[in-house]
C-alpha cells in the first residue's frame, strides 16, 4: 500500500473528533486554523467553543469591539492573531458580504492568513488541490523520506510542498492534508515517538537509519531577550486602581496593564520604592509600598523572557482616573496580569 493510502487509512481509524472537522463552512475552519497556530488542540478547543458561541457568524465577529475579541482571546497568546482575525472578519462582512474567498490565491490576500492557513481553508472548505505545510508535515515527510533540508531555510517550504503535492490524491486533497497533520500531531510527535506501533515502521527511512530524533533538521536558535517588568498596583481609599493600555507596537498591543516601571535588571526593594515615590502618584500621598512576592514571576514568550514583579502601592485620597474591581475584570489583560488580578485582588 502506498504512502498516502496507508496514511489516510490510519487517519480514518485514529482521527480525533474535532468540531471544525465536521463542516466545510470556511468560517469555523478559519477560526480553528488561526487559533491553532502556535497552540495545541487541547488548549485551543475551549477558545474555539467560546468564540463560536459568542460569534456564531462572521458578521457577529465583525460587529464585536476589539476589546471583546481580545478579552475572549485572553490567555491564548500571540495576540496579533486576534487583532488580525477581527479585522479580516470586518473586511469579509462589509466588503465581501460575509462570503469567504473560495480559492487559495484570494484567501492568501486576507490579513493574518499565510500560505499554510490559506491552503488549509482552500482544501478543507473547497477541496482545492493544495498541500498544507506546517511543523507536522515537515516532521513526517523529513523522517519518512530521510530529507536533511534545514526547515528554517526559505526554500524548504517549496521543497516539502511539492513533495506533498506529488503524494496527495488529487480527488481528495482535504483528507490527505488532515491526515498528515493529524499523524504528525498524534503519532510522529517531535520527541520520542513510539515507532514500534507506527504503520510506517516497515518503510520509514529515518527509522531504518536510526535518525528519527535527528529529523527534521532545524538550525536557527532563537535569541531570547530578558526584560524586567515592575507593575505598580495602586489602591486608593475606595480600593480603586489605575491601569493603562499598551498602544505601542510589540508584545501585548492593545491589552491593558498596570503602570509599568521597566528596569535593566532585577532591582531591589529600595530602588523600585524610590522610583515609585519620585515618579508616580504625585497628586496623592503614598502611605505604603510592598512587594507581593519576593521572587519575580518568569513569563516566557517566544523571543522574550519577562521577569515580572507586582508592587502594591496604597495611596491616600482618591486616584485620578481610578477604576474599580468590577471594571478591571471586564478588560483584556495579558494572562500573567489576569492571573495576578484573579488571585491577589479578590
Amino acid at each position: 500500500m502506498n504512502f498516502s493510502n496507508l496514511l489516510i487509512k490510519w487517519y480514518l481509524q485514529n482521527k480525533r473528533d474535532l468540531p471544525w472537522r465536521n463542516t466545510t463552512d470556511p468560517y469555523p475552519i478559519w477560526l480553528s486554523e488561526i487559533m491553532l497556530q502556535q497552540t495545541r488542540v487541547a488548549q485551543g478547543m475551549p477558545y474555539f467553543l467560546s468564540f463560536t458561541t459568542a460569534f456564531p457568524t462572521v458578521f457577529d465577529l465583525a460587529k464585536a469591539s476589539e476589546e471583546q475579541v481580545l478579552k475572549l482571546w485572553q490567555g491564548l497568546g500571540y495576540y496579533s492573531r486576534a487583532r488580525n482575525l477581527h479585522k479580516t472578519a470586518q473586511y469579509i462582512a462589509s466588503d465581501l458580504n460575509g462570503i469567504f474567498p473560495d480559492n487559495y490565491d484570494e484567501l492568501l490576500k486576507l490579513k493574518g492568513i499565510g500560505e499554510y492557513t490559506a491552503a488549509a481553508i482552500a482544501s478543507f472548505s473547497y477541496n482545492e488541490v493544495v498541500p498544507v505545510v506546517d511543523g507536522n508535515v515537515f516532521r513526517v515527510l523529513s523522517r519518512y523520506f530521510d530529507i536533511e533540508t534545514d526547515i528554517t531555510q526559505a526554500s524548504a517550504k517549496k521543497e516539502f510542498a511539492s513533495l506533498a503535492f506529488e503524494l496527495m490524491p488529487k480527488d481528495n486533497p482535504a483528507i490527505f492534508n488532515q491526515a498528515i497533520m493529524e499523524f504528525g500531531a498524534l503519532q510522529c510527535v517531535p520527541k520520542s515517538p513510539n515507532c514500534t506501533i507506527c504503520v510506517f515502521n516497515g518503510s520509514c527511512a529515518a527509522l531504518q537509519k536510526k535518525k528519527v530524533d535527528q529529523l527534521p533538521v532545524k538550525s536557527k536558535k532563537i535569541k531570547v531577550r530578558n526584560r524586567y517588568f515592575n507593575y505598580i498596583v495602586a489602591s486608593d481609599e475606595s480600593e480603586n486602581t489605575i491601569i493603562q493600555k499598551r498602544t505601542s507596537k510589540g508584545i501585548w498591543h492593545n491589552l491593558y496593564e498596570f503602570p509599568l516601571l521597566e528596569t535593566d535588571q532585577e532591582e531591589d526593594f529600595n530602588f523600585v520604592a524610590e522610583q515609585i515615590q519620585s515618579e508616580y502618584f504625585k497628586e496623592n500621598t503614598i502611605s505604603s509600598i510592598s512587594e507581593t512576592h519576593e521572587k519575580s514571576i518568569l513569563h516566557k514568550l517566544s523571543h522574550q523572557h519577562l521577569h515580572i514583579k507586582f508592587w502594591k502601592v496604597n495611596v491616600e485620597g482618591l486616584i485620578k482616573d481610578g477604576i474599580n474591581q468590577e471594571t478591571l475584570k471586564t478588560l483584556p489583560f495579558p494572562i500573567v496580569i489576569h492571573n495576578f488580578i484573579e488571585k491577589e485582588l479578590n
